[in-house]
């Protein structure tokens, strides 16, 4: 079966920017911004997304373009033996897991987009307030599946067009409204008052703030924020041409990707101090602290409206490139048509996302390990699964198909840039080889609680 591909390098960079850009950019990051120093964690994130995030995106997508197969294949060419196909198809399975239970918490962002369009999140008064309708909604099983349902349908039929038609155009739609929303919020925050407060938390550079924990906290969200362990940049780098200038492919993917997170934290805390909420309010910022700001603010509804868009939008780009290595694996090795491996797909993963989409209501009281289904998923996915898929990406390409050899693929299509700038081999090499596999070893052993 031929294999598609990107109708041009832009095809890739928004595909992979839709992929990146999701709720670690737009939740997450503000609400770590918010509890770990403002701008001192900033400083220490983007060093960290030097060291380790770039090099294993990179690493990932040569992977992909110099096997033009799914994970499962593409471990196993490279790493030459049946072994390698194991790690591989690990790949596959921790991006499937991660659909389900991603679309179950996405769900809540879908439907608080219609609890924004329909005014039903600007009447708070209390912080209280927007966490008892937060928890009231939760409680609701029709409500959790209900939305599962249709923001699976939504990431399945994009998915169903094809690469080309589905995922390119769709990405070319969803990146640049992502991007209009994101200013109009971003504008619209700076002219309410105080908001210049929120701009001077956030990049404020008070360095003795940094503490080790604060670095793991930076490392963690460097690793993630590029989708990176999952399969999805494996899979997209497999839709690039063989010739394909990866450096410069993904160079803009992540400065998009940066780029949000720091206009989504400017947005953030310019209606958090506009509205005189605390600015630390960690991960309930989402679904207590934002509907409260957008209660007193003028012009609250539109603010509600939009911001849940953006994030509704990232949420959906960020599915379906979870979704799609199971696509490419059923297509590749099962030989089915896409149709049938997307429809699949999507049916698997909502099945097994319904656990999860009740594990707030009819399920709430079935713990393993003092977590519900939803946190069990999300832990086994996010502390052990991608960590390892990431560490097993950057060994084969630093130790198993050879640091060099990575190094001269990444040449193919680029060499005009690595003339201009002759650092940059030795700088992947040592990355390669030595800083990311140990800094993806941290990030492991600090999701799973060692240096706590």
């Amino acid at each position: 079966m031929k294999r598609e591909h990107w109708t041009s390098k832009v095809g890739f960079i928004f595909a992979a920017a839709g992929s990146a850009i999701g709720l670690a950019n737009i939740w997450r990051f503000p609400y770590l911004v918010g509890a770990h120093g403002g701008g001192a964690f900033i400083v220490v994130y983007l060093l960290c997304l030097i060291l380790i995030g770039f090099p294993v995106f990179i690493s990932e997508a040569l992977i992909g373009r110099e096997t033009q197969r799914n994970p499962f294949n593409a471990f196993r060419i490279l790493g030459k033996r049946k072994a390698w196909g194991g790690a591989g198809l690990l790949v596959v399975a921790t991006g499937f897991l991660v659909s389900a239970f991603y679309s179950s918490v996405s769900a809540w962002i879908l439907g608080y987009l219609v609890e924004a369009v329909t005014g039903n999140i600007h009447q708070f008064e209390t912080v209280e307030n927007a966490g008892a309708h937060y928890s009231s909604l939760l409680l609701n099983p029709y409500w959790g599946v209900g939305y599962h349902f249709l923001f699976m349908a939504i990431c399945t039929g994009v998915l169903y067009l094809g690469v080309r038609q589905g995922i390119e155009k769709g990405n070319k739609i969803f990146v640049p409204m992502l991007y209009i929303i994101l200013l109009v919020l971003v504008f619209k925050g700076l002219s309410e008052p105080k908001a210049w407060e929120g701009v001077k938390f956030i990049f404020s550079m008070d360095l003795g703030q940094i503490t080790p924990a604060i670095f793991l906290m930076a490392l963690g969200q460097a690793f993630f924020t590029l989708s990176l362990g999952q399969g999805t940049m494996i899979t997209y780098g497999s839709y690039m041409k063989s010739n394909e200038n990866v450096l410069g492919s993904c160079v803009p993917v992540v400065w998009m990707d940066t780029l949000v997170s720091l206009l989504a934290t400017v947005a953030v805390f310019s209606i958090v101090f506009s509205a005189g909420v605390e600015p630390n309010a960690g991960p309930s910022l989402l679904f207590r602290t934002l509907p409260l700001a957008f209660s007193t603010l003028p012009g609250g509804y539109l603010f509600g409206v939009f911001f849940f868009l953006l994030v509704f939008l990232a949420a959906v780009t960020s599915q379906i490139s979870a979704m799609e290595p199971t696509i490419a694996y059923l297509i590749d090795e099962w030989k089915w048509k896409r149709h049938y491996a997307t429809i699949a797909t999507g049916t698997g993963a909502f099945l097994l996302g319904i656990p999860c989409a009740l594990s707030t209501s009819l399920l709430r009281d079935y713990l393993f390990f003092d977590k519900n289904i939803l946190e069990l998923f999300d832990f086994t996915a996010t502390s052990i699964l991608i960590p390892l898929g990431g560490l097993l990406a950057v060994l084969l390409t630093g130790w198993f198909w050879g640091a060099q050899k990575a190094i001269d693929s990444l040449k193919h299509g680029s060499e005009s840039t690595l003339q201009r700038y002759p650092w940059i081999p030795f700088y992947f090499k040592i990355c390669f080889k030595y800083v990311s596999p140990l800094l993806i070893l941290f990030v492991f052993l600090n999701a799973i609680g060692v240096f706590v």
